[in-house]
């Protein structure tokens, strides 16, 4: 059960992130603060077809016209840099059961492309490790400009169960090469970490409650698609300090970590960094909370620590 502390990392299953977000319909909330779900999704818009192009001879119109290089997108990233380090407890019900740690160590080198060198790891403490053992590790390229990923690795160690993957993306063009085969890639298809760090980036300024932003995540052979509902605004307690937050929710839909488990929700401070302060979700026998503990090395300040 401790797996489920990954929440942290693989909450957010996806982004299929074009230059600018697609948002679904704003969702109408109650009086009693409840978010009404029956609101129905406008379709997208589409703009009129263009007309066809006069040519100079017919075999100029039937030549094809050859396709535009690849241009990376630029992502303003005012959340995290090198040298941010997260440390976390994971309890499950009242026990404390293990540690988790975020980190951005370093800069590295994919396909000639410079990325932010991601690491996530989860740890059983000691005292629960003989119930359930986990040493899970999490290796994420982000392309610094795209906020992409370009590799991942997972390595999981569960109790008897162990998992080696490693996926390399092909962002230009639109493949994903793994160790266990060759698949098809939406437009900056985000890995269960890069997906995070890529929600981090968005301003949630102007989002009301029960608003939804569609995101997409590419898991073992396929692309998902994901809506991350924001909740609200709270203010949070912890070992860390107290934090004015932002309140989200992915909406699992199918596959991906959590399709068999509960509602997942997390607290981001609500200030430019956005660091995850707190993950919740509910299990077939309780609920696992992750809390944050202690943090250094941010791209900036906290504002949202109010003591």
């Amino acid at each position: 059960m401790l797996a489920a502390a990954s929440i942290i990392g693989v909450a957010f299953l996806a982004a299929q992130t074009a230059p600018k977000q697609k948002k679904l319909p704003r969702k109408t909330t109650s009086q009693d603060g409840n978010v009404d779900t029956t609101a129905h999704a406008r379709p997208d818009s589409t703009a009129p077809a263009a007309g066809p192009a006069r040519a100079a001879d017919s075999t100029a119109a039937a030549r094809p016209s050859p396709s535009p290089p690849f241009q990376y997108r630029k992502v303003q990233n005012d959340a995290f840099g090198v040298g941010e380090r997260l440390m976390f407890n994971v309890n499950y019900g009242f026990i404390n059961a293990g540690d988790a740690v975020m980190s951005i160590p370093g800069y590295d080198t994919v396909d000639g492309r410079r990325c932010y060198r991601v690491e996530f790891t989860v740890n059983s403490l000691p005292s629960f490790a003989w119930i359930y053992k986990v040493e899970d590790r999490y290796l994420t390229y982000i392309d610094v400009d795209a906020i992409a990923p370009l590799k991942f690795e997972q390595h999981i160690r569960e109790g008897t169960y162990r998992r080696d993957f490693i996926a390399e993306f092909d962002q230009a063009n639109h493949i994903a090469k793994t160790s266990e085969g060759q698949y098809p890639i939406p437009d900056y298809v985000h890995d269960i970490m890069s997906a995070f760090y890529y929600v981090r980036t968005i301003d949630f300024s102007s989002f009301i409650p029960g608003e939804v932003t569609t995101l997409s995540n590419f898991y073992k052979d396929k692309s998902y698609e994901l809506g991350v509902r924001f909740l609200g605004r709270q203010e949070l307690e912890l070992a860390a300090g107290t934090f004015r937050t932002l309140v989200v929710e992915p909406l699992v839909k199918e596959g991906g970590l959590f399709k068999s488990e509960g509602r997942i929700v997390i607290w981001l401070s609500d200030d430019e960094r956005k660091i995850p302060v707190r993950v919740n979700t509910k299990v077939i026998i309780g609920s696992i909370d992750v809390e944050l503990t202690s943090y250094s090395g941010l791209a900036g300040p906290l504002r949202a620590r109010t003591k």
